[in-house]
């Protein structure tokens, strides 16, 4: 029978059958139950588009991302060297993007080494470059000079990145829906032919040799109609039933995932992990459109992000949790095309929020004033020490900011250090004033401890 959740054995701890904890020592109890096992935050990237002319410099956009929101991961359309700079120190995981005309002479290892001495490593490892994407939607653009060099590039820039010391960084490319020659139902999702074995074979194949993931840029905005509307914002529904797996799809974007996967397991492929480079909802297009203002962005981009980070997967590829980047971070007043083209952000180019995205924004979330966690000034080294210790070690606390070279490593003292330590810590569980305890050396003030270039979360 499976044991009740008694206070004596809350958290592993025991007591003898005898002894019954005092209310103050089971309220201690609480404390360290959620000092030690904290609050998981959401998982999310960010599209960082620059089609503006009335966008902040990146150096602000790096301090805005650090500082006041809770995006951990960022996704460029170039190799911008101003943008590689901003995000210097941060510890923020950058993917770059090498531009669709240079595939055809990455192909060839030479250019491939060129292009990682000009475009990494002057940047690597102070800025935290994880993913080069070569090119953007190739297959879409059907040039094939672009596509037969494709799958060539990606392997001469993989060599090129080993032999520079940066094994680390990952390579792949991004896909459309487009990919695919079926999509409906699920399960009979299929790569267009002659492309399959030509370029998707040799393509996964070599995410499976170097553990890279098949990037797609799943848009349920661009299959909806008015009768699925819902079915694409993850409103409730009446699903959709595949046949071929008797599963009923209560979502588009696991439709859309899933019916990727199957072309993928058709080759021999499933085991290939799939990241999302795009995804998300305009807030505005034509007029008359159904379904595409703030609140329907506002639906679609949080239960994403829920669903993405909820461990449950899809149907088909369950129990996994998703790399995921939302389009966009600014709306961009240049993007050519239709007005919904020129209306994916999050934000508008003066960080005001363009809706409500939730989990998104940092600072004063839900009318909440920003706290911050600082180190009370007389207490000793050892303890703080500790503290930094303690809170560095916590997966998902970013500390790199503090080590050499980083944007908070100065002043190179113990208290500065832990200050930034004990707050990234109590950001990463929730901002709750428990968290901000450290054995009675940590206290919350609503002053931001941000100092020139380093920048405390909130």
């Amino acid at each position: 029978m499976k044991p009740s959740a008694s206070p004596s054995n809350m958290a592993g701890i025991s007591f003898p059958t005898s002894y019954r904890p005092s209310i103050p020592t089971l309220l201690l109890l609480l404390h360290l139950v959620f000092l030690f096992f904290p609050t998981a935050v959401l998982s999310i990237g960010i599209n960082y588009g620059t089609l503006g002319n009335n966008l902040p410099p990146p150096a602000q956009v790096a301090s805005f991302i650090q500082s006041r929101t809770t995006i951990d991961r960022v996704k460029i359309f170039d190799c911008n060297p101003d943008i590689l700079r901003a995000f210097a120190g941060s510890g923020i995981p950058l993917v770059i993007t090498v531009p669709n005309g240079d595939i055809p002479s990455l192909s060839r290892l030479p250019s491939a080494t060129a292009w990682v001495a000009a475009n990494v490593s002057p940047f690597y490892p102070a800025t935290n470059i994880s993913l080069i994407a070569v090119g953007n939607e190739i297959l879409a653009t059907g040039d094939r000079n672009l596509i037969v060099h494709l799958v060539p590039a990606m392997r001469s820039l993989f060599s090129a990145l080993t032999a520079a010391g940066f094994p680390s960084i990952r390579v792949s490319t991004p896909h459309s829906l487009g990919i695919l020659a079926a999509s409906q139902p699920p399960s009979a999702g299929r790569f267009r032919s002659v492309y399959d074995r030509a370029i998707f074979s040799p393509m996964l194949d070599f995410h499976r040799r170097t553990k890279t993931p098949f990037l797609f840029n799943p848009y349920p905005y661009f299959g909806y109609t008015d009768e699925t509307l819902n079915y694409a914002l993850f409103k409730p529904n009446q699903g959709v039933y595949d046949p071929a797996t008797q599963i009923t799809y209560t979502n588009m974007f696991d439709a859309q995932m899933d019916a990727v996967f199957s072309a993928m397991n058709r080759l021999g492929y499933g085991d290939v992990e799939i990241a999302i480079g795009e995804t998300g909802w305009p807030t505005a297009a034509e007029p008359g459109q159904a379904g595409v203002d703030p609140a329907a962005a506002a639906s679609y981009v949080t239960n994403l992000i829920q669903h993405v980070n909820s461990g449950k997967g899809t149907p088909l590829i369950p129990n996994r949790k998703f790399e995921t980047y939302i389009f966009a971070l600014f709306n961009e007043n240049l993007k050519p095309g239709p007005i919904a083209e020129r209306n994916w952000g999050l934000f508008q180019p003066d960080f005001t929020p363009v809706y409500d995205s939730g989990v998104l924004l940092g600072g004063a979330k839900g009318g909440r004033a920003a706290k911050w966690c600082v180190a009370k000034p007389v207490t000793s080294v050892a303890a703080l020490q500790a503290n930094v210790n303690y809170a560095c070690s916590v997966v998902g606390v970013n500390c790199r900011p503090i080590q050499a070279g980083g944007t908070c490593f100065q002043p190179n003292t113990v208290q500065a250090h832990a200050s930034y330590a004990m707050n990234a810590y109590y950001q990463f569980t929730s901002g709750k004033d428990f968290n901000c305890n450290f054995n009675q050396t940590g206290i919350i003030t609503t002053s931001d401890p941000s100092h020139g270039n380093c920048k405390f979360a909130a």
